[in-house]
């Protein structure tokens, strides 16, 4: 046939053939989903060779062969699945013009079957240069098969591709990592998606291609198992699509989810959005956790000369960090510690690192599980956990796709992957209730209860299993049958319930009734149970649920609405010690008779401190006495600081020249306070040695700081609370905790000439609530100018400023 003459038109035969071999009859079974591609790959090969030999007349062609790159080079062609074909030639061989001839030959019959074809023409060093400067093409070659025609020239292009391919890694990388983020940005995340491309979003079928090319750059190893599981579901879902739509497309659109659910064997459309989105998850975890494989790898090539020893780097329960992830060390006891899993959590996000996979597979199968109720230092870490901040994403990803997650809450199992249909939502239900949290992460100096706060943001929307009709009633029932199992009564349980049965309220009417309607004030007084703490709670739950689901739910105007509600309903309730939150208790006189011993009062009027130590499960209280001194206060914190405990809640109470501090501390380090210790390092301090403080400073190092941003929640928060006490100016400090806070507001204190007269120190989720009553050194109460610039001083000590 001469150049450019078009061949006789082939039937179309082999387009309806594909279809046939996909069926409809076995999508549902397991493993059908494999064994359909395996044939359709097969007859589609054994086609294309035919056409090979009739393109030909039989002849054989040295140095001519024809490959396959792509879904079909993969064996994994879908019913529909375009061909993407290579015409690989010897620059020697046949000449240029008997080489396009040959490939008319060879495409039209292609086309006029009704296939879709991606087809080139090229010499093994044209391979070379294409992939040396498309990156696309590279890994696509990386698969490069032999169809028909001289395999040695197929050997050859692939060979010489995978051996520059593993050359150029460390250039490569970085032009990778771009790539894979670009293309994130332009299709989004397939697990959040209620349209998705199966093909491009994250956690699509393209990140098994990133996948293969960095384990063929020989940089890191790929997972197996649930992330092969996870790509054939995938598979099975496009097969389904290009079944149903009769056409060669990767989305999964609305109008085509009932007819593909039902192909697969599934109950309807949210089933398979849901399988779809936990097989998605598997994957983008995966090539997330590669890709950082990948890059300590390369950067151990450039940096190593030799051999070396790992580096980790304490980080507190026997966690280190290596390689830029947070690992289990020799002396960490997963098989007898329940509590581990929650502290490698926390440490992970606090120092925004991600738990290394083997860990996570560690925590998930030795760890046994948490006695119910559980323990007090149980629920502490895992609320400090849910108010870490956007550092908690991907902390909860790697342990829910690892199991841990359903150990602490087997009700997660129900809305995991649940897709949600409304346009104001832009994630599932799971990932929401995470987002959630992380929003009311930045709101937590508003409220009094911080810990409860992030326990219902969790637990808001966990009513919205399938068959639910009112998610937020349901959700109450599932919530107290979680708090209960984390140690939650009474005011508490009650409190977290209500939040969970309520948090649609405020919105519903704001949005829908009349704030000036006394009707409307009694449904708000009804919701809050007559407290303006529980509304305070109530308002920044609703802003962190409507933030969190996407920039339609949250919108200027009906802020408004929802702030001039609560603004009537504060006015109606009344505010009073409720509204905030605070305790405005006068320090108590106890007898010392009744806790300390003889040998004790003697050593207390030699001017000698006496330090108890209890242990209580996982934590430990210290009571110190002592002689009532200014910066005691600061003395006794900057000394718990340095020794590495942390200070969850602390009291201090002050009469006839005494002091009486009672701390309840946790041990990151797992030491154990001892009293002989406390009370050496007190007398050494009081007497003007200041060494026992100089840990405090690597203290804070191991921690890192929030950055802090003008305006931001991470600012510390301090006011007088006006009537709060007749006798002593009252000052509330909110802040975020840190090793040596305490002690850096007591020096303040001492530094401004004040006597601390009480204080009431909390910390919940990783957030400090810290009530002081403060007088002149007369006892008097301070004048307003003094207490503003003492709140100034405070201000400016916990920032850091």
């Amino acid at each position: 046939m001469a150049p450019g003459q078009r061949p006789a038109p082939a039937d179309r035969t082999f387009r309806s053939r594909r279809l046939d071999l996909a069926g409809t009859r076995d999508f549902a079974t397991p493993g059908s989903g494999a064994a359909r591609r395996r044939a359709l790959t097969e007859h589609t090969r054994r086609w294309l060779g035919q056409v090979w030999d009739r393109a030909g007349a039989g002849r054989r062609l040295e140095g001519v062969a024809l490959a396959a790159v792509g879904s079909l080079a993969r064996g994994d062609s879908g019913p529909l699945s375009d061909l993407d074909l290579i015409l690989l030639h010897h620059p020697r061989g046949l000449s240029d013009e008997h080489v396009a001839a040959f490939a008319d030959r060879l495409w039209y019959p292609v086309w006029d079957s009704g296939a879709r074809l991606d087809h080139s023409v090229r010499t093994v060093a044209e391979c070379r240069a294409v992939a040396a400067t498309d990156l696309s093409a590279a890994v696509s070659l990386l698969d490069i098969v032999h169809v028909a025609g001289d395999p040695d020239v197929v050997a050859a292009a692939r060979s010489t591709v995978a051996h520059d391919w593993r050359a150029n890694a460390r250039t490569r990388l970085p032009e990778m990592e771009a790539a894979v983020a670009a293309r994130y940005a332009r299709h989004g995340d397939l697990a959040h998606l209620v349209e998705p491309d199966l093909k491009e979003a994250r956690g699509g079928l393209r990140d098994m291609g990133l996948l293969r090319s960095l384990a063929a750059a020989w940089l890191a190893d790929r997972p197996h198992g649930e992330v092969d599981a996870a790509y054939r579901h995938l598979l099975d879902v496009r097969d389904a699509v290009h079944v149903v739509t009769g056409r060669s497309r990767d989305r999964l659109g609305r109008e085509d989810q009932d007819a593909c659910a039902a192909l697969l064997g599934l109950p309807d459309a949210d089933a398979l959005l849901t399988q779809v989105s936990g097989s998605a998850r598997v994957i983008a975890y995966a090539a997330h956790t590669t890709l950082r494989r990948a890059g300590q790898s390369q950067r151990a090539r450039v940096l190593r000369v030799r051999p070396r020893r790992p580096q980790l780097v304490p980080l507190g329960y026997g966690l280190y960090r290596h390689d830029g992830e947070v690992v289990l060390g020799p002396s960490a006891a997963p098989r007898s510690d329940p509590l581990l899993p929650l502290r490698a959590a926390l440490v992970a996000a606090r120092n925004r690192l991600p738990l290394a996979p083997a860990t996570l597979h560690n925590l998930a199968g030795q760890v046994p599980p948490l006695p119910e109720p559980w323990p007090a230092l149980a629920r502490e870490l895992f609320t400090d956990l849910l108010a870490t901040g956007p550092a908690l994403v991907p902390v909860w990803e790697g342990l829910d796709l690892a199991g841990v997650v359903d150990r602490w809450l087997p009700e997660w199992s129900a809305v995991r992957c649940r897709p949600q249909r409304s346009p104001v939502h832009r994630h599932t239900v799971d990932r929401h209730l995470v987002e959630t949290v992380v929003v009311a992460g930045g709101m937590l100096r508003d409220v009094d209860r911080p810990d409860l706060l992030v326990l219902a943001a969790l637990l808001h929307d966990i009513g919205k299993v399938a068959g639910s009709r009112d998610h937020a009633a349901d959700g109450a029932e599932t919530a107290a049958r979680v708090a209960r199992r984390m140690g939650l009564a009474g005011p508490e349980l009650e409190l977290v319930v209500r939040l969970v049965r309520e948090h649609l309220t405020l919105v519903e009417l704001a949005t829908r009734r009349d704030p000036a309607d006394p009707g409307t004030l009694s449904a708000l007084a009804l919701a809050v149970d007559g407290s303006v703490r529980t509304l305070d709670l109530l308002r920044v739950l609703t802003e962190a649920d409507a933030r969190a689901a996407g920039p339609m739910a949250w919108t200027d105007w009906r802020a408004g609405l929802v702030d001039r509600l609560c603004a009537r309903g504060r006015q109606a309730l009344g505010s009073g010690p409720d509204a905030n939150g605070t305790v405005a208790a006068e320090p108590l006189a106890g007898r010392l008779e009744e806790y300390l011993t003889g040998p004790e009062l003697e050593q207390l009027a030699l001017g000698r401190p006496v330090v108890h130590v209890e242990v209580n499960g996982g934590a430990h209280r210290i009571l110190v006495t002592d002689r009532d001194r200014v910066g005691l206060f600061a003395d006794t914190a900057g000394l718990l600081a340095a020794m590495g405990f942390a200070v969850r809640s602390a009291t201090l109470r002050t009469g006839d020249g005494l002091a009486a501090n009672e701390w309840w501390v946790d041990s990151p380090g797992g030491q154990v306070p001892v009293a002989e210790l406390i009370v050496r390092d007190l007398v050494r301090v009081a007497d003007g040695d200041r060494g026992p403080l100089a840990l405090i400073g690597r203290r804070r190092a191991e921690r890192p700081a929030r950055r802090l941003v003008p305006g931001s929640p991470d600012q510390t928060r301090a006011l007088v609370l006006s009537g709060a006490s007749e006798s002593a100016t009252v000052i509330e400090v909110r802040t975020w905790d840190r090793p040596g806070l305490l002690h850096d507001i007591g020096i303040t204190l001492a530094r401004a000439s004040l006597t601390l007269r009480s204080a009431h120190i909390a910390t919940h989720a990783g957030y400090a609530i810290d009530t002081l009553y403060v007088t002149e050194h007369t006892g008097a109460v301070l004048a307003p100018a003094r207490a503003a610039r003492a709140v100034a001083m405070i201000i400016d000590a916990c920032d850091g400023t």
